[in-house]
């Protein structure tokens, strides 16, 4: 028998091509539907040619899948017809379930016939009505259920979902080959509904993805629209409520940013509840390939000329005291570590080998192909990937982005500057290279006063210097904010002097930047300067304050005879704030609602979900130089 059946699998196989046939063995976990997703037909179009599928679905029985375009034969669907209602009158302990089961109808339509039940909760002697149906049974045949279609200019994943209907995830599962970003003219697999009820897609609205658990409440704080602003964008809603993966349609002008407001820091050490053991994964390229570990003065000094790998190791250095502090509060973790060689090929071949499918997270890589490569790879199992010490190229579903964006920081540090009830006058001076900034910054402030670097006469290129004249009546007496914007060494160094020496009687400069770079750490910079300026910038982290008790740095120092680095203290700071928020909740993704902000040795986070993909820090620090010290500014 085994011999026959062998041989009938030879036979097919050899017309699978002209036939446009495939073979797919089952796998564990997969159903009939899965299956038939992933192959775009239907389940009736694989039971068809594999009738023993009903009686003998298992893992790695192999069966044969036919193209799309296979007709399906016709098969029995049951359809109701409402015909009326019965009263009923709600008894003390009654409920929905009770209810569904005893007049055999769903919660669902019992609550489609008392629309209050959507908000308000079941209780002991309210009148309700209860649906009474007519069931018909019917022979059908099935269409097939996908079509192709083409990539419109301007069209990404949320757009085309909303527009045929579906959910983010189940246009990807439709298209499990999908690039990241879609181009005009690529074609996708999308449900075969006819022509007039496609969604149309408008240029004035966006089109927002649905949390799990996410109310009109949320949505109201996060877009600012109320429900009824959101049924009207979105008559569907009136009917089937909010339904986490629903693309909704909201307007161009609508922020889902969190915006700066303050939220208060969240213990989630009195949150603990789960204490299942976390699987972690770390992937950084320590490149051990390239050294003779069996040598530790070999060791020791490519540890001090290679600053890449010096960065690793204080990161990982801080995972591990990260995991003795989580250890602390009965959180334990399988750490795996992986040597990526800040290789692509290397990576590939970590994904390859290993199952990821039941981590917590994955933090890293830190090069952008290599982590690219490591969140793509995962998105399909939902698999969190950190990135650590780098921004994304593409954040994915999956991916929370630990360091804000650059406009984030500029908001900040704006949003600072106006909250200063003190501040009497506002000046920007930037370089050539910085003339959109400065006009970004006067239209926050329109009185403010602009001066431009210099030109070379004989190149017109920017000369990067000021006349002192330029600054000449500028600054009265009270409090004037210098927003200085450049990334040139000299002309930081010129004007930081120029600044300092105006400091006089009643005259008071504050210097702040919305980027803070190499220019303002440069050998000409004199520290006591910024410090009489009272330097200010956005920073995505702070320096712990020494004067202050704090038990990683006096473990660290005790470990090492120095103060951690800041790398030391990210890596503690990233890895206890996953291992803590794993520890309140059942996954990384529910424990990184919006309203959440935690805040350890140097670093703080508050993620937010971005409109087209995962998740973003938007937690930010504005420190200041205070004699000869950088602080928080409060």
């Amino acid at each position: 028998m085994k011999k026959l059946l062998a041989v009938i699998v030879i036979i097919l196989g050899l017309n699978l091509n002209a036939q446009n046939y495939i073979e797919h063995k089952i796998k564990e976990g997969e159903t009939i539907e899965s299956i038939a997703k992933k192959y775009l037909v239907t389940p009736f179009d694989i039971l068809a040619l594999n009738p023993d599928v009903k009686t003998k679905f298992q893992p790695n029985t192999v069966l044969i899948i036919p193209n799309s375009k296979i007709k399906n034969e016709p098969f029995n669907e049951e359809s109701k017809e409402l015909i009326g209602y019965k009263n009923h009158k709600v008894k003390r302990k009654e409920t929905l379930y009770g209810l569904s089961k005893k007049y055999g109808v769903s919660e669902d339509e019992i609550k489609k016939a008392n629309r209050f039940l959507y908000s308000e909760n079941l209780k002991k002697g309210d009148k309700i009505r209860i649906p009474r149906y007519k069931t018909f049974i019917s022979k059908v045949s099935l269409k097939n259920t996908v079509k192709k279609y083409k990539v419109q200019p301007k069209e990404g994943k949320w757009r085309i979902a909303y527009k045929f209907g579906i959910t983010v995830e189940e246009l990807e599962a439709l298209n499990p080959d999908m690039k990241p970003i879609l181009q005009p003219g690529d074609e996708l697999n999308v449900p075969n509904i006819e022509d007039k009820d496609e969604k149309p897609i408008e240029s004035q609205y966006n089109y927002y993805e649905v949390l799990p658990k996410e109310g009109f409440y949320r949505l109201k704080i996060k877009t600012g629209l109320t429900q009824e602003e959101l049924e009207g964008l979105n008559p569907e809603l009136k009917e089937s409520g909010l339904k986490a993966g629903m693309v909704l349609k909201i307007p161009a002008t609508a922020e889902t940013a969190m915006g700066l407001s303050d939220v208060e820091t969240t213990n989630l050490e009195s949150k603990i509840k789960n204490f299942k053991v976390k699987k972690l994964a770390l992937m950084l390229p320590y490149r051990l390939n390239r050294i003779d570990v069996d040598s530790v003065e070999e060791a020791k000094e490519e540890i001090k000329k290679n600053k890449l790998l010096s960065t690793v190791l204080d990161f990982h250095v801080g995972v591990r005291m990260a995991l003795d502090s989580a250890k602390q509060l009965g959180i334990s973790t399988d750490l795996k570590v992986f040597d990526t060689e800040y290789q692509p090929s290397t990576v590939s071949r970590i994904l390859a080998d290993n199952d990821f499918s039941d981590y917590d997270a994955v933090i890293g890589p830190i090069q952008e192909k290599n982590f690219d490569r490591v969140a793509n790879g995962l998105k399909g199992d939902r698999v969190p990937v950190i990135a650590a010490l780098n921004k994304p190229k593409e954040v994915y579903a999956n991916v929370f982005q630990t360091i804000p964006e650059d406009k984030l920081l500029q908001k900040a540090m704006i949003d600072f500057v106006k909250a200063d009830s003190l501040k009497t006058k506002v000046v920007v001076i930037a370089d050539q290279s910085h003339k959109a900034v400065s006009e970004m910054i006067k239209r926050e402030f329109p009185t403010a006063t602009q001066i431009y670097s210099q030109k070379d006469k004989k190149t017109g290129k920017d000369a990067h210097f000021i006349y002192p004249v330029q600054l000449e009546n500028v600054f009265k007496p009270g409090k004037t904010i210098v927003f200085l914007e450049t990334n040139n060494d000299a002309f930081a160094s010129s004007v930081i002097s120029m600044l300092n020496a105006l400091i006089v009687d009643k005259t008071e400069i504050v210097l702040v930047t919305l980027d803070i770079n190499k220019a303002f750490e440069g050998k000409d910079v004199d520290n006591n300067n910024l410090s009489n300026l009272k330097f200010h910038y956005p920073s995505i982290h702070k320096n712990f304050d020494e004067y202050k008790s704090n038990g990683f740095v006096k473990a660290y120092k005790r470990e090492f005879g120095v103060s951690p680095s800041k790398y030391a203290a990210r890596g503690f700071d990233i890895t206890l704030d996953i291992l803590l928020r794993l520890a309140t909740e059942d996954n990384l993704y529910e424990a990184s609602k919006d309203l959440i902000e935690t805040e350890y040795i140097e670093n703080k986070f508050r993620y937010n979900k971005s409109l087209f993909g995962g998740y973003v820090n938007e937690a930010i620090y504005i420190v200041k130089y205070d004699n000869l010290r950088i602080v928080e500014a409060n």
